[in-house]
Parts: structure tokens; sequence; C-alpha cells
């Protein structure tokens, strides 16, 4: 799956102009939450866990309009609880954010 992370660009291009540092401290903050939750899911012992974490992962996604996440965050959810091939994905996913 490729990677394209125009709608974000372009969210934090419209919400702070040419302020690189604010780009970057909001691309940062973003990566971080998604990290976070990424970091959420590989510890689950659930299923309910493993389902709220991708639920918020793909909610964060949706704000930036982030689509390959959604879809990743969605395959997590309708899939086995787990599944170290959705959560490498997701991970890579968002290296390519950052």
């Amino acid at each position: 799956m490729s990677f394209d992370s125009g709608p974000l660009d372009r969210y934090l291009s419209a919400a702070f102009g040419d302020d690189p540092a604010m780009t970057t401290d909001l691309r940062s903050a973003f990566t971080g939450s998604a990290r976070d939750l990424s970091d959420l899911m590989r510890r689950s012992r659930c299923d309910a866990n493993w389902e709220m974490a991708a639920t918020r992962l793909k909610g964060l996604a949706a704000t930036f309009g982030i689509i390959p996440l959604i879809q990743l965050a969605e395959a997590a959810i309708e899939g086995a609880p787990g599944d170290p091939a959705v959560l490498r994905q997701i991970n890579q996913a968002i290296d390519a954010i950052a």
C-alpha cells in the first residue's frame, strides 16, 4: 500500500500557512498520538482493548483525512485482534508520515 500524506500536508498548510515550526510540531503530535495508539494495540490483552485503540486510531486518521491509515484501522477492527501483519502495516504508515 502506497502512502500519500497529502491530506495532512494540506491541513497543516491551511491551518498554519508557512510556519514550518508549527507544522513540524503538529506533525510530530499526530505521529506521536498514532504511535501511542499502535503501541496500545500491540499491548492489548483482550479484544475490546484492541478494538478501542484501533477505533481511536481510525478517528485520529479521519481528522486529517488520511485514507490509507483509516483503511488499516478498519482492517484491524474487522480482523483478528492482535494481528501482527496489520499492526506492522499501521506502523509502516505512521513511519511514512513522520
